[in-house]
């Protein structure tokens, strides 16, 4: 199969990757640069075969046993940490806060859903070290667009996660995400009120979230779908168990040794 191409970006799209970096400070451009975060091969379809389903992991995350390496400090401080986020689960003061940006046609998110998501919420989020915040990232085009903003709506009626479990469920991938089959997922996922789910996928304060989700994963130099951030060290792919594991405690120590109740860096504005 042809190597994928990278996703091209909006015009808009474009303008924020050139200008978030300024905002954001310039040690995350290096700290992306120095472990290759802008040069993942992006989860794009193979425009030589219908098969969107190829996506890539990138290189092997590799995390050190020191808790200090490969840790940006500006890098933590893309936490919102914000109690209100419906897009996020586990305590806004978690020691530990994984930061996904990602896609629902990714196959290899769709996999860290199913197969390695669940665990970490069992594990760390249940007792409390463990917050998982939720970036939309739609890089497919116009399918999911639709998908993000499905979820942003979904997450208005409380229903995020499950709509989140519907979508990444195996199979619901190949039937798209056309508006029909997003307000069936929400109908899926609990959504009560449908007509108010459907004005607010359309609605400017969905496409303005997405965006905002989209700048900031772009401003950080992110290519391909699934990437992370666990307390500021940069993840990519649907890495095995162990790589998120290994994160994780290193960055709970890490937090326990400074006492600091995790928080690297302060929340993003």
């Amino acid at each position: 199969m042809p190597t994928p191409k990278n996703p091209k970006p909006s015009q808009s799209s474009k303008s924020a990757n050139a200008r978030k970096p300024l905002v954001y400070g310039a040690v995350i451009v290096v700290a992306a640069g120095l472990l290759g975060f802008a040069s993942y091969k992006a989860t794009a379809p193979d425009t030589a075969s219908k098969d969107t389903t190829a996506s890539a992991t990138g290189p092997a995350a590799e995390v050190s046993a020191d808790p200090n390496e490969g840790v940006y400090p500006e890098l933590a401080k893309l936490a919102r940490r914000d109690a209100d986020d419906q897009l996020a689960i586990g305590p806004a003061d978690a020691p530990v806060v994984l930061i996904e940006y990602a896609d629902f046609k990714c196959g290899y998110c769709g996999k860290f859903a199913r197969d390695t998501e669940p665990e970490l919420i069992e594990k760390y989020v249940k007792d409390g070290t463990l917050r998982i915040e939720w970036r939309n990232f739609p890089i497919f085009g116009e399918e999911s667009e639709n998908a993000a903003r499905g979820a942003w709506a979904a997450g208005q009626q409380n229903r995020f996660w499950e709509f989140h479990r519907a979508a990444y469920a195996e199979g619901a991938k190949e039937k798209g995400f056309g508006k029909d089959r997003v307000k069936a997922l929400a109908e899926e996922a609990g959504v009560k009120d449908l007509d108010r789910f459907m004005k607010d996928l359309d609605g400017d304060a969905a496409r303005a979230s997405v965006k905002k989700d989209q700048e900031q994963a772009y401003g950080i130099g992110a290519t391909s779908t699934p990437s992370f951030l666990i307390n500021g060290r940069p993840i990519a792919g649907a890495q095995p168990d162990e790589t998120f594991t290994r994160a994780i405690e290193a960055a709970a120590e890490q937090a326990k040794t400074r006492g600091t109740a995790g928080q690297a860096g302060e929340p993003a504005k």
